[in-house]
């Protein structure tokens, strides 16, 4: 990719971004998008140093910098990118929080970018959380100075939160306001809470960079990636300028853009309902059910009572004109959504296939449910899973990570104390993971040990739940795959090892179907880490001749659903089903009540399921299809 500015390139006419206050880009990945504003960075920082200046950079933490950081890093170590000229100076920190704790933004910017280049230790300014309450407000007006006088930010670097807050300025925050300490928001906090394990551990305060100290900067970077920050960023860049949306002050802004992957650029207005742009392509039958499921809910109708004036007064004309007759339409779209219905899963034997799902034959397929954690399988497609079991397919479970990190220490505590209750040869062993627990201070890394022992407790729930179901224990497959083992939130990155363990695997079952997570929210979270790990297994495999006739379904976790226009596959389940999936949900006592990362929605996993499918059900009725209990969806990958 060429290095320099981030060019801002219109695919069609103006016309579509009219709805647009803020300059954005839109990349295929995150990767790229990370590629794209490292080169930009690098460009800046050789200018600097081609006139003899220093480089002030305001720097970002969170997930959606990590990958901009790790290009900084190859550009350094590959390509001679010194940082001797750069001056930083992070966004925030928050209060009370100690440099070497590993939640802090301090342990956190060294371990993804200081420790790793050239730059000198007097030149990284973080916001310390140590500081005195009675000290804060003149340390902030320090922070303030020290920028101002080295002439401002050249460059400011920014991730959002859910809240649409920059930094830590929380909704509310003022235009004009500089650094301080603030109160974080309930939301901000919640999802921080995996990091912390729990959110009674989030600091409720911080210590952030003010809104006028961000806008003063020269240049403006905000990177976005991923389908949960889709809704904020439309409000971001078509919404009006308001304090309850701080991201919203960037319109102000005439050197900023925001760099998106498709999913965070999703929720825009030309790429959600691109016929209000006047910009569709209508020849897309995507775009067709898309507008058309959208009309149905925008006007409450079922498909079939949709009306000729329903599409006129609804900016699709055109589309009339392309199909001829609005009922011949409605008709070609009730028939497609109609025959992603199926009770068989793995194909109907002695069926016609033509318009169904997946295909008749062979009729006993291999299946492999890839599960980044040990209980996405049962959440996520319990229903389906029972289903292709009891129709006699061989069905295979690969559970792709421990997840011993999900594993409360209390639950790990009473583990320990049952086998000292009975195992007395052993007893030194397990009453030195005991006095570890006993001990341990809160955020820090567990030992091997420990971890180990946590993953066996997430293993064995596993296997009772799969018992349940009726597969052979020799058909479920714990790949613990190494980049998850760093023992904390943030994981190591994978590697052609994890992607080795993957092939192994689908070469030696050789499946006719594989179901993965194709959860996109968030682009380091493990769920997206794992879809990634078996797309690349799965280029890696391509040439070999059973891939020739293996499907890869995606399915959906406890977060997020698809869009009607996304689904490829729909499997109705009875309440008897319903009632199975829940109780197979129940063998993972360990991620049962209170959980360790529960998120923003406090809803216990097997009520959210529940209410998803039922969900998806109801959609699917008020389209006008039959009524069912629950459905499970699922979206075909073709590669």
């Amino acid at each position: 990719m060429k290095r320099g500015k981030i060019q801002h390139q219109f695919p069609g006419a103006f016309e579509e971004f009219r709805f647009e206050k803020i300059h954005n880009v839109t990349f295929d990945s995150p990767l790229s998008g990370s590629v794209a504003v490292a080169d930009e960075i690098a460009a800046l920082i050789q200018k600097k140093q081609d006139e003899g200046k220093p480089c002030i950079l305001g720097l970002a933490t969170g997930s959606s910098p990590i990958s901009v950081y790790k290009e900084l890093i190859k550009l350094h170590q590959e390509q001679g990118l010194s940082f001797k000229n750069v001056i930083t100076f992070n966004l925030d920190e928050y209060f009370g929080m100690r440099p070497d704790d590993l939640n802090s933004y301090h342990w956190f910017m060294h371990e993804n970018l200081f420790n790793h280049i050239d730059i000198p230790a007097e030149n990284i300014n973080i916001p310390s959380g140590t500081i005195a309450p009675e000290k804060v407000r003149s340390y902030c007006k320090m922070y303030e100075k020290k920028i101002a006088d080295l002439g401002g930010l050249d460059f400011q670097l920014l991730g959002i939160g859910r809240t649409g807050h920059m930094g830590f300025n929380e909704p509310g925050s003022n235009i004009n306001s500089q650094t301080r300490m603030v109160i974080l928001d309930h939301l901000t906090r919640y999802d921080a809470a995996g990091a912390f394990y729990g959110i009674d551990h989030v600091p409720t305060k911080a210590i952030t960079m003010g809104i006028k100290t961000i806008l003063k900067a020269k240049r403006i970077v905000l990177l976005a990636w991923g389908t949960n920050k889709s809704e904020i960023i439309q409000k971001a860049i078509e919404g009006k300028l308001t304090p309850n949306i701080p991201t919203t002050y960037l319109q102000n802004h005439d050197n900023t853009t925001l760099v998106l992957d498709h999913q965070a650029a999703s929720g825009l207005t030309r790429n959600k309902t691109p016929w209000i742009t006047g910009n569709c392509d209508w020849t897309d039958e995507d775009n067709q059910c898309k507008a058309v499921f959208w009309l149905c809910e925008k006007t409450k109708k079922s498909i079939l009572k949709l009306t000729e004036e329903d599409y006129n007064q609804n900016g699709m004309s055109e589309l009339l004109n392309l199909e001829g007759n609005y009922y011949d339409l409605n008709i070609k779209m009730f028939n497609r959504l109609q025959n992603t219905i199926t009770g068989w899963p793995g194909g109907k034997p002695q069926a016609d296939d033509s318009s169904r799902p997946e295909r008749a034959l062979p009729s006993k397929k291999r299946s492999i449910i890839f599960s980044p954690h040990p209980d996405d399988d049962v959440i996520s497609m319990g229903g389906t899973f029972d289903r292709l079991v009891a129709q006699g397919h061989e069905v295979h479970v690969a559970y792709q990570t421990s997840g011993n990190i999900a594993v409360s220490d209390d639950e790990a505590l009473k583990y320990i104390e049952v086998i000292l209750d009975i195992d007395s040869k052993n007893e030194a062993f397990y009453n030195a993971l005991r006095n570890e627990l006993v001990h341990k201070e809160i955020n820090s890394i567990d030992s091997k040990e420990l971890r180990k022992l946590k993953g066996s407790i997430r293993k064995r729930e596993s296997l009772a739940a799969t018992r349940y179901i009726g597969i052979p224990d020799e058909q479920v497959h714990f790949l613990n795959l190494p980049f998850y083992e760093s023992g904390k939130v943030q994981k190591n990155p994978p590697s052609q090892i994890d992607i080795d363990i993957t092939n192994e695997l689908i070469g030696k079952v050789k499946p006719h179907q594989i179901f993965a997570a194709g959860d996109l929210a968030d682009p380091h979270g493990t769920h997206r880490i794992c879809l990634n790990i078996l797309f690349d297994s799965l280029a890696q495999l391509k040439s070999q001749s059973f891939l020739k006739d293996c499907w890869v379904w995606l399915y959906r976790g406890a977060w997020q659903e698809f869009e009607v226009h996304e689904i490829e596959m729909a499997v109705p389940m009875s309440p008897e089903q319903v009632l199975r999936k829940r109780k197979a949900i129940f063998y993972h006592q360990s991620q049962k009540d209170s959980v360790m990362f529960q998120g923003s929605d406090d809803r216990e996993f097997w009520v959210r399921a529940e209410d998803r499918n039922r969900a998806s059900a109801i959609r699917y009725r008020e389209l006008g299809l039959s009524d069912y209990q629950a459905i499970e969806l699922f979206q075909r990958y073709h590669f």
